[in-house]
């Protein structure tokens, strides 16, 4: 499978502090190896060769077992990043592109019901400047005026869509990606 990113979700937020040192270190001695992060909000980048579902269940199990709290991890391939930042309607140049800090892709840990996201997007069209599509176990999403001022957190998010989410912006993801093209 090669190098991986397992985005951490609820990391660094609230009251979830984790330095990154201290994570990467949990990691190697749960055996994983090449372990580095992106940032300081959960983005790990190991080697793969796992079961992506079962190292997703085996890093949440490392965050509560070594720091206590609940998270969520999506892993996730280099060729799905750059999915993730490509197939992205609201990533681009032009006017009719948001910024790169606005627009995010948010990693779902399964693909949503369709019905469901019609519903989202149909009521949420009504109520706020932000605008969704959906992709392979993606939601993306460009906040406009910033994710403080939205109505579309990722509890609200979760619960319409009835999975797990974590988001990151495509600022962040052109990070990742670049430092998981590197060589280990």
């Amino acid at each position: 499978m090669g190098r991986v990113v397992a985005f951490l979700g609820s990391i660094n937020v609230g009251g979830n502090r984790i330095r990154m040192v201290d994570l990467v270190e949990a990691l190697g001695e749960a055996g994983y190896e090449d372990v580095s992060t992106v940032a300081a909000s959960g983005n790990v980048i190991l080697s793969g060769g796992h079961d992506p579902a079962m190292l997703e269940m085996r890093l949440e199990s490392v965050v509560q077992q070594r720091f206590g709290f609940k998270s969520c991890a999506m892993v996730r391939t280099a060729a799905e990043i750059r999915s993730a930042i490509e197939d992205n309607p609201f990533h681009g140049t032009g006017p009719e592109h948001g910024s790169d800090k606005m627009v995010h892709s948010i990693f779902l840990s399964q693909q949503p019901d369709t019905g469901a996201v019609e519903a989202l997007i149909e009521e949420h069209s009504a109520k706020g400047s932000e605008r969704l599509a959906v992709g392979n176990r993606v939601l993306f999403l460009d906040y406009v005026h910033g994710v403080g001022v939205s109505s579309l957190s990722n509890k609200f998010l979760e619960r319409r869509l009835g999975c797990k989410g974590t988001a990151r912006n495509m600022t962040s993801l052109k990070r990742i990606l670049i430092k998981m093209e590197e060589p280990a």
